[in-house]
């Protein structure tokens, strides 16, 4: 090959290389940039995700925290069992006594308040008397949440919601309201702030199984099925205001007055002063939450005379047209028992009852014995707890080991102290035929009372009574308590009280057991006076003074209320019983 040739071979070749040499650098650079390309979109794409995913996450937990409720750090009940109800309250005629109504509470948030300082001072513009120190504690407290102020009345809400307050919010609860006041206080009892029953009847359907089903969130927002009870409400209200005349009239510390249906044991009206107002309790929680009538022991004194003599004529020791010397006092164990307007002659026994006789009724008990008093009292009641629905009860108390002289004491109504209702229970069983009845608040029927009457004394013997209360009534001291055509009857006690262990006569407990119609007798109205003066002042006022006018006032305003007609001869004057 010419050297020519050669050379353009060569030129060829190397043309050829330089041309591969090309195209191979080319192919490579495309290749890096198609993967740098493919990186960064795979870097754009996590990062995206990355954003999906984390804001996903956030807005979900913010969903979720939308719909539950805020955790909070309270022993307050939670909202549903703050609007828990709790079942009406009526009288024997449906008349409301207490009711369930809607109220808001404010409640704060700690946590998400700015300006603690600034938060009390808007919030007293509109409760002036919040305590300021203790709020400024749960403001500035690491809880949650605190309840600043319970039941709000509309207003306040309004006002307090116009103040834009951060961190201040609102629940929904129910407040238990009581339309009469303080009528029916110590029947109807009180609720706490959280609406559990206190007292009364309200605490009685919390101890029937309505707190354990609040507590365990079966109770709703749903109204319950109302709860009658025996009481009538104006027999109730006629009741309270005489009893808080008495008080005022007398200058007295206390008083209090009870009707019952002898029948049926059903409580009609029952008054005790000083009460409070339920709406209010905490301003009658001194003296007002005392319930005398069931929660309070006295000395009833004379009164006790109705029940030995009954002993007495139950056992069959005693008749009716027996006689007892009472010219002269008795000494016993360095004591004197002595009549306080003795007549100084041998008395009957209607005699006995209508001078109120601690001789003769000394000498009836000791015809029966000491363990034969004991076991009557016992019997009616007197010496044991009462059983009945109204949780204020209190134990009655008498002597551990009872001697001579304590049986002619208690003959007359000192050393045993017992509560007024119980005194009147045991009463009623002296007119009705001598059933023994337990006292109830709720309604109950004749046939109902049968079942758990209890047979505590004689038919005769009661019929007797009967005629003691009645020729009392007409004859002794009683007659303060006559009504024109109603035949009142019964028996006064005033018991001198017992001041530093001694008895003192400046300071009386009386009381007036009575029935009516005595011929057939429908109710027993107690009255009693704690400490009564005279119109002077200079003296305590007796139970015939007293007491008695109660219960006169009493039946004159409530007889027709409670269906008992008068009886009038042809002559137009009340009719007295024949026996």
């Amino acid at each position: 090959m010419s050297f020519l040739s050669r050379v353009m071979v060569l030129k060829s070749r190397a043309h050829f290389s330089a041309s591969t040499s090309g195209f191979t650098d080319h192919a490579a650079f495309e290749g890096a940039r198609k993967r740098r390309a493919t990186q960064a979109k795979t870097r754009v794409g996590l990062l995206i995700f990355g954003f999906i995913a984390f804001y996903g996450v956030v807005g979900g937990r913010l969903v979720q925290y939308g719909m539950t409720q805020p955790e909070t750090v309270s022993s307050i009940a939670p909202a549903d069992r703050l609007m828990a109800s709790r079942p009406d309250l009526l009288d024997r005629n449906g008349e409301v006594l207490a009711t369930d109504i809607r109220t808001v509470s404010l409640f704060a948030e700690p946590h998400r308040i700015v300006d603690v300082d600034e938060a009390i001072e808007k919030l007293q513009t509109v409760l002036p008397d919040l305590d300021t120190r203790g709020t400024y504690q749960k403001l500035k407290s690491e809880s949650r949440f605190q309840w600043l102020r319970r039941q709000l009345t509309p207003k306040q809400q309004s006002q307090i919601l116009a103040l834009g307050i951060p961190g201040i919010g609102f629940r929904p609860e129910k407040r238990r309201f009581y339309p009469g006041g303080h009528t029916a206080a110590h029947v109807v009892g009180h609720v706490n702030i959280d609406n559990r029953g206190v007292a009364g009847m309200e605490r009685y359907l919390d101890n029937q199984g309505l707190a354990d089903l609040t507590a365990l969130g079966m109770t709703s927002d749903q109204p319950l099925e109302p709860v009658k009870l025996s009481i009538d409400l104006r027999v109730q209200a006629i009741v309270r205001e005489v009893v808080a005349d008495a008080i005022q009239k007398f200058k007295a510390i206390g008083a209090g007055a009870v009707v019952i249906n002898v029948h049926t044991g059903e409580i009609l009206a029952m008054a005790s002063l000083p009460d409070y107002d339920p709406n209010n309790p905490a301003e009658g929680a001194k003296e007002g939450w005392l319930n005398r009538m069931s929660n309070g022991t006295f000395e009833m004194g004379s009164t006790f005379k109705s029940f030995t003599i009954a002993m007495g004529l139950d056992s069959g020791k005693v008749h009716i047209g027996d006689s007892f010397d009472a010219r002269a006092p008795i000494r016993i164990g360095g004591f004197t028992i002595k009549d306080f307007h003795g007549k100084g002659r041998i008395l009957s026994v209607p005699e006995i009852f209508q001078y109120s006789s601690n001789i003769g009724t000394a000498k009836i008990a000791d015809t029966v014995g000491i363990e034969g008093h004991k076991e009557f009292l016992t019997r009616l009641g007197l010496l044991t707890k009462m059983q009945t629905e109204l949780p204020e009860v209190a134990q009655p108390s008498q002597p551990r080991v009872w001697k001579k002289i304590n049986s002619v004491t208690i003959s007359f109504g000192h050393g045993v102290s017992t509560t007024p209702l119980q005194t009147a229970i045991a009463g009623a069983a002296l007119v009705n035929g001598g059933k023994l009845i337990e006292p109830t608040f709720l309604p109950r029927t004749v046939a109902q009372a049968d079942q758990v009457a209890k047979q505590v004394l004689q038919p005769g013997a009661s019929k007797d009574m009967r005629f003691l209360f009645e020729w009392n009534g007409v004859n002794g001291s009683g007659r303060n308590a006559r009504v024109e055509g109603f035949n009142v009857g019964g028996k006064t006690g005033t018991a001198d009280k017992v001041v530093n262990g001694r008895y003192v006569h400046d300071k009386n407990f009386n009381a007036f057991l009575s029935a009516f119609p005595m011929d057939k007798p429908e109710y027993v109205v107690l009255s009693f006076i704690d400490e009564p003066k005279t119109d002077k002042g200079n003296g305590a006022a007796l139970a015939g003074t007293s007491a008695a006018p109660m219960v006169h006032d009493i039946i004159t305003r409530s007889a027709a209320i409670l269906g008992v007609k008068p009886k009038f001869g042809k002559d137009g004057s009340a009719l007295l019983v024949s026996y």
